[in-house]
């Protein structure tokens, strides 16, 4: 297991490394010029270059890239272009919200749509056709046009919570209790729109999971021994669909991260991909590169603990890996 987990690991960089040339090249070849936004049109010529010159935006592009690896291996993450701000004091304010954000997403999506799904398997042809229904479409509605419909009902039309942020704008003088609820309301509408997205497609995932499972020998033999429909469902049947549900997990992470990118950003949410977007818009290439590293480990991350719950439920799949 333990030798798995280290190739897993080992063909994870290599992944973060291949996104990591690839954004690079891409970002450098995108139109727009870094220091052209951060001088103005008041900039001179000789004070482009100069400034170019200061930023190593000058030299050839394979040195910049070789150059940018090395001080990131020994931590050094450079600086903001656009702020002048270490970018690692950039993205470590930013990286809390970010996976507040996931984590608070990823346990309610899955937990609800695992009770879905798990309704949809043993309910009647006609509750399991409107779920159906009501699922597939959460699951195609794009996050950002969800994210706005959300807004425009709570916030402008009902006027219940806030639409923008992460607190409000007298959080200062807020304490205790009260700072709580500011901060819950701020989170509330981003955390429904993930939410809602994710809940669709884990039910429907969940759902063909439990009905292939039900149809098993091993079910039928459990009823066979007097079993309880509830010790059935709970032992046999649920247990049994978790490790395709738990794979899944690790396979949606790459799409949760980038669609709480859009979700950041329209509600001005103070993440990890809110400041990318920025980064991106500025030419702001140190930042680009860290977010790009930091959003590549965290996928690779989740795919690894993915396969590492797998093992864990399922004996079968530590032993079939010993075997090989």
């Amino acid at each position: 297991m333990l030798a798995q987990i280290g190739r897993r690991m080992v063909a994870g960089g290599a992944v973060v490394a291949g996104v990591l040339t690839l954004t690079f090249w891409l970002v450098q070849l995108a139109p727009g010029d870094p220091v052209q936004r951060l001088l103005g049109p008041t900039g001179t010529a000789a004070q482009i270059a100069a400034q170019r010159h200061a930023l190593g935006l000058d030299r050839p592009l394979p040195v910049q890239f070789a150059t940018w690896i090395a001080q990131f291996a020994r931590g050094e993450w450079g600086r903001s272009i656009a702020t002048g701000r270490p970018v690692r004091a950039v993205l470590g304010d930013a990286l809390p919200a970010t996976l507040l954000l996931v984590g608070l997403s990823l346990a309610l999506s899955y937990t609800l749509g695992f009770v879905v799904g798990a309704w949809q398997a043993r309910a009647d042809r006609r509750v399991d056709t409107a779920l159906s229904v009501a699922t597939v479409t959460l699951f195609a509605l794009p996050g950002f046009w969800l994210g706005l419909m959300l807004m425009m009902v709570f916030t402008y039309w009902a006027h219940w919570l806030p639409a923008f942020g992460a607190t409000g704008l007298d959080a200062d003088t807020l304490a205790g209790w009260s700072g709580l609820v500011d901060r819950l309301r701020h989170l509330a509408l981003p955390l429904i729109t993930l939410t809602l997205i994710g809940v669709g497609g884990t039910a429907r995932f969940v759902r063909g999971a439990m009905r292939e499972v039900q149809g098993q020998p091993f079910v039928t033999t459990a009823e066979a021994k007097g079993l309880s429909p509830l010790q059935v469902a709970g032992r046999h049947v649920a247990r049994n669909a978790m490790i395709p549900v738990i794979m899944l997990l690790g396979m949606s992470l790459p799409a949760l991260l980038s669609g709480t990118v859009l979700v950041e950003v329209v509600f001005a949410w103070p993440g990890v991909g809110r400041r990318l977007v920025e980064a991106v818009l500025a030419r702001d290439y140190p930042v680009i590169m860290a977010a790009t590293v930091v959003t590549g480990v965290l996928v690779v991350a989740g795919n690894l603990l993915a396969d590492v719950c797998a093992a864990w439920i399922d004996p079968r799949i530590r032993y079939g890996r010993r075997a090989t």
